[in-house]
């Protein structure tokens, strides 16, 4: 996710000779323009020399600039953006249109980003960094073909740019093409084996071949080195590459089988300081993966209690097919070396709210159709919360060694707070109570999930309702509790978390609207996806617009499936 600084020197230079500016010089003015100020001074300095009203025009801009400089090193990229858009205000120029192009970014605003980049190369002249940042948003949108091309143009203005070598092999290893990616981030290590930042990408690539010594190796590498400094680019805020080094390097201890070292890196990246949203999602990851481990050592495994013939795992799968004559070299397929796995869960036995007839008839058609493609899959029926978290830490486990990992629940669901929450069959609401603490957090899956070589698909047949509007148990027969708003839409599917090869979640139905449980034996969402979940070499987001199809059909308008999605590439469940 690297991006780069234009510093307007020239600006910065003008601002030294401003009449007015001799009383401030010597105490706000280097705190506010050096990057190496830490972020709430430098934040201080500015502020104070905007309120003496000392400067103004194109020196007022400048001090915006390093303003957004300062909030950006706190990764708050609206304050970035406001004070960027008020130095646009004052004085166009590209090193303002490049930081505010950045923190569109960094929110996961990748068209607004790339019209911002666009400008500064307008404006000129021509800017390797501009060309890599804007390679950035095309890779965040999953152009991958663009951004590979302003990789290209950037590494032509800088033969030395490191990180536009890390970045383009990034964007090759999103197509597959995991040797072009060593190849790419093999010469960012050579330009400049001080950065920590390419071997930590390297590593990624070594864990997807499997060399998990490698990846540990490099990672180890990566810690001495960020240790050793800080980040050489002041768009880095601190301590997010030494995060990102342990969390990468616990995830390699993790499949090599060491769960001591593991435990050891996320406790660091727990610990750790984290002010951007890789960060935070990182530490997320972390928590939820050393409280499996430590559950993993505390107990033997337990797994929900289904029929023997219907929690057995499913026979190794055949030998990968060959290659759809259709798909682009971004297809992400099941080889032989990565794994398939599912979660599959159905709850409609509710004791204290209204029962659903359906949901185990979709989980059990939904397992069937997943194990004839070949996944392996836990399935669990009407569990109340000890056993349904017991499942899904089960299964989040087994994730860390498959290449590809599917969820999915049908029941009901809620939003609360602008989290997701799944309900298991023992939820009962008590006066003075936290209703969460009856419910399973979805953002705990996600975190557990959250991994650079993995894809994930989570699909949600549950209506998304609030509980905390009147009339909890009254509604009908609706995946949802009562009427109310619909399920967020999930904050680690934005840019800054690990993403991995990428994750989507498709839902029953949209948001604020109703998941109907159905009138025969299965709901019309799961009905539709049990049919074309193993159609062979359909692709994924392909086979749902044919599911959301049959389903708007089926009940005449009433219910469209919605989903969301940062995938990196086709996804085949079913090969060719």
């Amino acid at each position: 996710m690297r991006r780069l600084l234009l510093i307007p020197c020239l600006l910065l230079a003008a601002l030294w000779s401003a009449p007015g500016f001799a009383q401030t010089r010597s105490q706000l003015g280097p705190l506010c323009t050096t990057d190496t100020t830490p972020a709430d001074q430098m934040i201080d300095a500015c502020t104070k020399i905007i309120v003496l009203k000392v400067v103004s025009g194109e020196k007022l801009a400048t001090i915006y600039f390093w303003r957004a400089v300062g909030w950006n090193k706190k990764g708050n990229y609206p304050q970035v953006i406001a004070d960027a858009t008020e130095a646009l205000r004052l004085k166009p120029s590209t090193a303002v249109y490049n930081l505010r192009g950045s923190a569109y970014y960094d929110k996961g605003e990748y068209d607004i980003a790339i019209a911002d980049f666009n400008d500064a190369l307008r404006m000129g002249p021509p800017s390797g960094i501009i060309y890599h940042n804007r390679g950035n948003a095309y890779r965040g949108k999953g152009d991958y073909a663009k951004a590979i091309a302003d990789y290209d143009a950037a590494i032509k203005a800088d033969p030395r740019s490191a990180f536009s070598y890390q970045n383009r092999g990034a964007s090759k290893q999103a197509l597959g093409d995991l040797d072009g990616a060593l190849a790419d981030i093999n010469e960012a290590v050579r330009i400049d084996p001080s950065l920590p930042q390419p071997l930590i990408r390297r590593a990624v690539i070594w864990r997807a071949k499997g060399d998990i010594a490698r990846a540990i190796a490099d990672t180890t590498d990566a810690i001495r080195l960020a240790k050793a400094k800080a980040p050489v680019n002041i768009m880095t805020p601190p301590g997010s590459v030494l995060i990102s080094a342990y969390t990468q390097r616990g995830l390699a201890y993790e499949a090599k089988g060491d769960a001591a070292h593991a435990k050891e890196d996320y406790a660091v990246v727990i610990e750790g300081i984290a002010s951007d949203v890789g960060s935070k999602a990182n530490q997320a990851t972390a928590k939820v993966r050393i409280a499996l481990l430590k559950e993993a050592d505390a107990a033997p495994r337990k797994t929900a209690a289904v029929p023997a013939a219907e929690s057995s795992p499913a026979p190794a799968p055949p030998a990968p097919a060959a290659a759809h004559p259709a798909a682009p070299a971004a297809r992400v397929q099941a080889a032989a070396a990565g794994r398939r796995v599912a979660l599959v869960i159905g709850n409609g036995a509710y004791a204290h709210v209204k029962a659903l007839p359906n949901p185990p008839n979709d989980a059990r058609a939904i397992a069937r159709s997943l194990r004839d493609i070949g996944f392996t899959v836990s399935e669990g029926l009407d569990l109340d919360r000890d056993a349904m978290q017991r499942t899904i830490h089960d299964f989040l486990r087994e994730a860390t060694q498959s290449q590809i990992a599917v969820v999915y629940y049908a029941g009901h669901g809620v939003q609360v707070d602008g989290r997701n929450y799944l309900v298991p069959v023992d939820i009962e609401f008590k006066a003075g109570g936290r209703m969460t603490d009856a419910m399973v957090d979805m953002d705990t899956i996600m975190a557990g999930l959250d991994d650079q070589i993995r894809t994930n698909i989570l699909i949600l047949d549950a209506c998304r309702n609030n509980p905390t509007a009147p009339q909890v148990a009254s509604t009908g027969p609706s995946r949802g509790i009562e009427a109310g708003s619909g399920l967020a839409a999930p904050a680690t599917l934005g840019s800054g978390s690990t993403l991995g090869a990428g994750t989507l979640i498709a839902f029953a139905t949209a948001p604020g609207q109703v998941a109907l449980d159905g009138e025969g034996a299965n709901s019309p969402f799961s009905a539709a996806l049990s049919r074309h979940v193993g159609t062979p070499g359909l692709e994924v987001q392909q086979m749902l617009t044919r599911v959301r199809a049959e389903v708007v059909a089926a009940t005449k308008d009433k219910q469209v499936p919605w989903s969301n999605s940062s995938l990196l590439g086709e996804v085949y469940l079913a090969e060719q």
